[in-house]
């Protein structure tokens, strides 16, 4: 996905009705030695930050739990939305853990610290109107009867970012991950540099044009 150069934007949504991922497998986890265990957590934290680190814009749809593991991949994307009845929550602490894959690091990120560390002590569930009201995801939606009313609604979403620039929105995304971690005039370089990059693009200019024409403008990616 990372390097095809046709995919704009990518929604993670689960094949299992009532789940979008339940986290680790504790029984298979209880049967590693320390140093598996070890391994197996750096694994998955790579893997958090390979989908982090894809330049496209990513959503999750969240209908159903989203439980340790899960909610530290929903975190990894971009953008979350989730179903109104759907169950979230970084619950390693009621199992003698901590989230190992992003959830410290990522949950504070997105709704603050005092809220981050609230969820991560209590272990606590939240469904998704709950996650939408901390600003955990950007739209909670009713489920409907299929039961991917969040997928649903993630497409959505996803057909607005589509017509868009592409180079523009991947610099965009990169601007904003790189610049959320450093004080704001290190951020205004970050901004400064990944403008540059856009600049010379046919895009920039089919924009343009697009404008003075009064016409919708036709993006290519290049």
């Amino acid at each position: 996905l990372r390097f095809d150069e046709k995919v704009r934007v990518v929604v993670f949504k689960s094949e299992v009705k009532g789940v979008f991922c339940a986290g680790a497998d504790l029984k298979e986890r209880e049967k590693m030695d320390d140093a598996e265990v070890g391994l197996f957590v750096k694994r998955l934290r790579n893997l958090m930050d390979e989908i982090a680190a894809l330049p496209v814009p990513t959503i999750a749809a969240i209908d159903g739990y989203a439980l340790g593991g899960g909610l530290e991949l929903a975190l990894a994307c971009d953008l979350r939305v989730a179903a109104s009845s759907a169950k979230i929550g970084l619950i390693e602490t009621t199992r003698g853990l901590l989230p190992g894959a992003g959830g410290t690091q990522r949950l504070p990120r997105c709704i603050g610290v005092a809220l981050a560390k609230e969820l991560i002590f209590t272990g606590r569930q939240i469904d998704g109107q709950q996650a939408f009201s901390m600003g955990l995801v950007n739209h909670a939606v009713p489920q409907n009867d299929e039961g991917d009313a969040a997928y649903q609604r993630a497409l959505t979403l996803a057909k607005e970012i589509l017509p868009q620039a592409p180079i523009a929105v991947k610099m965009g995304k990169l601007a904003i991950n790189r610049g959320i971690e450093v004080d704001i005039a290190s951020g205004m370089a970050i901004e400064g540099m990944c403008y540059a990059q856009n600049i010379p693009t046919r895009d920039r200019q089919e924009g343009m044009a697009a404008f003075r024409e009064k016409r919708q403008p036709q993006f290519i990616g290049k």
